[in-house]
């Protein structure tokens, strides 16, 4: 079934991401790239796949980036904006953005940092046949993971009957969590105040579950986001085992490893281990070797480094052996120190 009944989203891309710094002081956190694509256009690539392509978007960090990129680009989504002056929350960003949408919509709120595979469409299809004002994407994850996420309890029809923030796996009733994919009803705006900071989870969904019942469908699908360096590492990682799946320009593979590269010329003597990406016009060294690595554009590497575990962002250099580092954008690094 082709979705014909939703046809517009709001992407949350407000976000500092310091959490990612180095990486985030030059580039906002919906434009870091996986697979040499920021994962914000992987996300409107699939929401234009099922029939969304009126979206709005929470600017505030590095704005301008963001801003740019979509207002010019020919994605295939109509891109519209507000710039946040301050931070207002998860849903005090939905609030400011309430005059995109009109009475009777039924849409879509999804984090710019997402990367998953969920099935949309099952989730607007369940949302359409419960009748609640709100359904939420939940993931069945490990019950050692649970203390990181905010947890889902719900009754046997799928309706929620109680959250649990981020609880220890002793005291967590349900290894269910929110994956921050909503499908909303435009009442859902009766219980976010104008003016103040307000959050979903914190706020919104305590009120809801008061009031009203609050509907789930199950993500079976691939799900993650790039809010930490693990993470960030990990999806380039699942990319090439196969555990997810978005356009890309290829897998090279070689006898001991395998990448996936832009527009640079990569020297045959370079010896790949592991999975790793490299951007445009990157300049690599004779005898380079690179493991399980991230280069971003405009790279430069010297010759006989080894380059392991570690993401270099943009316009960096690198003259000497590298380890589980992350070198911001711009830097050079050598003997051990980086440098502006």
């Amino acid at each position: 079934m082709t979705n014909k009944l939703v046809t517009k989203a709001m992407v949350m891309s407000a976000g500092m991401g310091s959490r990612l710094e180095p990486l985030t002081l030059s580039i906002p956190k919906p434009l870091i790239p996986v697979a040499n694509r920021p994962v914000m256009d992987i996300l409107f690539e699939r929401l234009k796949a099922i029939n969304v392509t009126d979206v709005i978007c929470n600017t505030y960090y590095l704005a301008e980036q963001i801003i740019e990129r979509y207002s010019a680009s020919n994605i295939g989504v109509n891109f519209n904006y507000i710039k946040e002056e301050t931070l207002s929350g998860t849903a005090g960003g939905l609030k400011k953005c309430q005059h995109f949408f009109k009475e009777g919509d039924t849409f879509l709120v999804l984090s710019a940092d997402g990367l998953t595979n969920a099935d949309f469409e099952k989730g607007i299809n369940a949302h359409i046949e419960s009748g609640a004002i709100a359904t939420i994407g939940i993931k069945q994850i490990p019950k050692e993971e649970v203390s990181h996420f905010g947890v889902v309890v719900t009754d046997e029809n799928g309706f929620i009957k109680e959250f649990q923030e981020k609880p220890s796996v002793e005291d967590a009733k349900s290894n269910y969590i929110n994956t921050g994919i909503y499908i909303f009803n435009y009442e859902i705006f009766n219980y976010i105040p104008e003016g103040q900071f307000y959050d979903f989870a914190k706020n919104v969904f305590t009120d809801l579950l008061e009031n009203a019942k609050i509907n789930t469908f199950e993500i079976s699908e691939y799900w993650t986001d790039i809010g930490t360096f693990g993470q960030y590492k990990q999806s380039t990682k699942d990319l090439f085992n196969g555990d997810c799946s978005f356009k890309h320009s290829g897998f090279v593979d070689t006898n001991s490893g395998s990448y996936l590269v832009g527009d640079t010329s990569v020297p045959k003597d370079t010896k790949f281990i592991g999975v790793s990406t490299i951007g445009d016009n990157c300049k690599i060294g004779e005898n380079v070797t690179i493991i399980d690595s991230i280069l971003w554009d405009n790279v430069v590497v010297a010759d006989n480094c080894v380059i392991k575990n570690s993401v270099i962002a943009s316009d960096s250099e690198v003259l000497s052996d590298i380890n589980d580092l992350v070198i911001g954008a711009g830097q050079t690094y050598s003997n051990e120190k980086v440098k502006a």
